[in-house]
C-alpha cells in the first residue's frame, strides 16, 4: 500500500488527538459560506519523509487531480506566472484581482533575477546551474517569503522555501510550509514537490533520493474534522509509478503531458469540502 497514504493518516490521528485547538482563539481564517470564524486543530512542527528512489508519494485513499497539480507547479516554477490566465484551473480564482493577477507571489518571486559571480540567475535556474555545476554546495535553495513584497501579495506564501542536497548521485530536498489545511492541500503537495525533485533530478542527470516535507502548522478545520476521519478509514492501494518522457532533458520542455501516473488507483473524490479564505 502506499506509503504516504500511512503517513498522512498518522499525521490526522496526532492532530486529532493531541493537537491543539485554536476555538475561542482570535483567528484570521473564515468560512467563506457564512464568514463564520474557521478555527483548526493543529499540531506544530510535522515532519515527513519520503523516500523517492522506493516510491512515488502519491494518496490513494481518495482521488487527487495529479494533472491539474502537475499545471499549478510548472505554472509557479517553469512559466513562474503570478496570473492565473496562465493556469488550466480555477484553484488560485479567489485570490486573484481584475486582471488575473496574485500579486507579487509565488511565481513571481522565483521568476525575480539576481546577481551573481557567474552572471543573473533567477531562483529556478540557478539551483539547475548549482545542481549541474556545484553539486556538493549547501547552498542550493529557493525562498519566496520576501518580506519587502509581502504587502503587494494577495496570500503569504505557504510553500516557500525548497532547499536541495546532493549525496553521492542522488538528490534530496526539503520543503518548508508555514502552513498546511491537511485535507485539502497536503497530498496535492506533496505530490507537486516530489515531482519537482524528479524533474530537477532528471535534468541534473542525479537519480532521486529524499523528500522531506517540513509543516509548522499543520492543521485541521473544524468543518473538516468528519471527512478526514471518515478518509482515514478509506481502503489503501498501492503506489502508482510516477513517468516521465524519455529523452527530455531541459526542465523548460516539460508539459503535464510529459509527466504521468502509470498504475494509479485511488478511492472517490470528495466533493462539497467547505471553503476556508
Amino acid at each position: 500500500m502506499s506509503r504516504a497514504d500511512d503517513i498522512f493518516d498518522e499525521n490526522i490521528r496526532t492532530i486529532l488527538n493531541s493537537g491543539y485547538s485554536t476555538i475561542n482563539d482570535k483567528v484570521r481564517p473564515h468560512w467563506a459560506d457564512d464568514g463564520a470564524p474557521a478555527y483548526t486543530y493543529k499540531a506544530f512542527a510535522i515532519v515527513n519523509r519520503y523516500n523517492l528512489a522506493e516510491e512515488f508519494p502519491m494518496f490513494t485513499q481518495r482521488w487527487i487531480n495529479f494533472k491539474a497539480a502537475v499545471d499549478e507547479l510548472l505554472w509557479i516554477w517553469q512559466k513562474k506566472s503570478n496570473n492565473v490566465n496562465d493556469l488550466n484551473s480555477h484553484i488560485w480564482d479567489a485570490w486573484a484581482d481584475e486582471t488575473g493577477s496574485i500579486g507579487k507571489a509565488y511565481g513571481y518571486q522565483l521568476g525575480v533575477k539576481h546577481k551573481y559571480k557567474e552572471g543573473e540567475f533567477d531562483q529556478v535556474d540557478r539551483v539547475l546551474y548549482d545542481l549541474k555545476n556545484n553539486p556538493s554546495s549547501r547552498r542550493i535553495m529557493t525562498n519566496i517569503y520576501v518580506h519587502q513584497d509581502l504587502s503587494e501579495m494577495h496570500l503569504y506564501p505557504c510553500a516557500y522555501s525548497m532547499t536541495f542536497n546532493v549525496t553521492g548521485n542522488k538528490l534530496n530536498a526539503i520543503l518548508n510550509q508555514r502552513s498546511n489545511d491537511m485535507l485539502v492541500a497536503n497530498a496535492w503537495n506533496v505530490c507537486q514537490y516530489a515531482v519537482l525533485v524528479h524533474l530537477m533530478a532528471r535534468c541534473s542527470g542525479l537519480e532521486v533520493g529524499e523528500f522531506v516535507h517540513v509543516i509548522a502548522d499543520a492543521h485541521i478545520y473544524d468543518r473538516h474534522v468528519d471527512i478526514v476521519k471518515e478518509l482515514i478509514e478509506m481502503p489503501k492501494y498501492p503506489a502508482p509509478k510516477l513517468v516521465l518522457d524519455e529523452g527530455i532533458t531541459d526542465f523548460y520542455q516539460f508539459t503535464t503531458d510529459n509527466i504521468r501516473l502509470e498504475g494509479y488507483e485511488a478511492g472517490p473524490k470528495i466533493k462539497g469540502i467547505p471553503v476556508a479564505v
